[in-house]
């Protein structure tokens, strides 16, 4: 049986010091790709039901031919509200530094993660993805707490020349929360599971967090 996927992608275009942003393409691209080939059916998401805004540093990737279906994809996208849970098998949340500024405090967001983890259905999360994850609780405890997982970290920011854009250091705000948060070295792929939880740390890890949310719907 096909399993259904939902992406929620930010609609934010502008960071807090006026630099254009979005969600970074590849993170989007890769799962959204490998998800089509193998047969699942995907739905787009975000919090207003407009088109999201691709983060201008990420551009050089719509162009990779590979990528044409995901190019023309992400024009077809649902307000969040509007869906139902219950049609869907696994939420997946892409990065880039958009979500740190909407889904970060997105409540529709945070009722949907809860209402997947009541069903013990997958979340996954890349990179800045994880801000997607901030609001949802269970049981009144935050739904990170006690949850192996990574994401963009505090070096990889400055390695980067990223922290003047920040609303937060995603990273300090996971491990606030209770998260038990595992950081590899910038750049290198890191994927991790928690249960019914994927996380991946970067967009060098688009592909093996692809692979693992996969290899999770097939069990």
């Amino acid at each position: 049986m096909s399993k259904n996927i939902l992406m929620v992608m930010t609609n934010t275009r502008i960071t807090k010091n006026g630099k254009k942003t979005g969600v970074w393409f590849e993170e989007f691209a890769v799962p959204y790709t490998m998800f089509l080939k193998e047969g699942f059916n995907i739905t787009l998401a975000t919090p207003i039901g407009d088109i999201p805004p691709i983060d201008p540093a990420s551009c050089y990737f719509v162009k990779n031919e590979k990528y044409k279906l995901a190019e023309a994809g992400i024009n077809n996208v649902r307000k969040l509200e509007t869906l139902d849970s219950g049609d869907f098998d696994a939420l997946v949340l892409p990065g880039g530094h958009g979500p740190m500024f909407d889904l970060s405090k997105d409540l529709t967001l945070a009722k949907k993660i809860e209402e997947f983890d009541k069903k013990l259905k997958l979340i996954a999360a890349v990179c800045h993805g994880p801000a997607g994850l901030l609001k949802a609780c269970i049981n009144g405890i935050p739904f990170v707490s006690g949850r192996r997982l990574t994401c963009f970290t505090n070096e990889e920011e400055a390695v980067n020349n990223k922290e003047d854009i920040l609303p937060f250091y995603l990273q300090d705000k996971l491990i606030e929360l209770g998260a038990a948060f595992i950081e590899k070295s910038p750049g290198e792929i890191n994927v991790v599971e928690d249960k019914n939880l994927i996380t991946g740390q970067n967009f060098q890890s688009s592909e093996a967090f692809a692979r693992a949310i996969i290899k999770w719907l097939s069990k």
